[in-house]
């Protein structure tokens, strides 16, 4: 059996490759997902830079929308049911460059579940605030490069 980041790197690049075929390009690898977090990691390369060297805004954008979409993702995949998935807004703050490595996290795994069981018993269009923050480790440590709040819009699909 496969450990779980590398299966749900695996299906993030499978349905990147198939749905969303920039993310695919990004090459975005899970570090972890659990119940409370989820961490997404897009390597900087070649084909994320921008002309300064640094992460492009378009890259941080696509790895904000990995971490806060992958766990509604696996509830509705859990669940057995037909949802749709879109984010309504999306809000960025880039506080310093992004010059390595970037990790997103979202810190609300669980709150995210329980949205996603909400909308499906309701069966309603519902909207909630998924917060991201970007971190460069090798560089930066802890210290944030972007915050990030994107709106999940769910509706079941009947």
């Amino acid at each position: 059996m496969l450990p779980s980041p590398l299966k749900d790197t695996m299906y993030l690049r499978l349905f990147g490759f198939l749905k969303i075929p920039m993310l695919f390009f990004l090459r975005p690898s899970v570090v972890k997902i659990d119940k409370n977090i989820c961490q997404v990691k897009i390597p900087l390369g070649r084909r994320q830079k921008n002309h300064l060297g640094s992460m492009y805004f378009g890259v941080l954008a696509a790895g904000a929308d990995c971490a806060g979409g992958l766990v509604a993702m696996q509830a509705i995949r859990d669940s057995g049911k037909k949802v749709s998935l879109s984010f309504k807004d999306f809000h960025a703050d880039f506080l310093k460059r992004a010059e390595g490595d970037t990790i997103f996290t979202n810190n609300q795994g669980e709150e995210v579940r329980a949205f996603v069981k909400r909308v499906i018993e309701s069966g309603e269009r519902e909207n909630f605030p998924v917060k991201i923050t970007a971190t460069c480790p090798k560089k930066l440590g802890d210290e944030p490069v972007a915050e990030f709040i994107l709106t999940l819009s769910l509706k079941r699909k009947d």
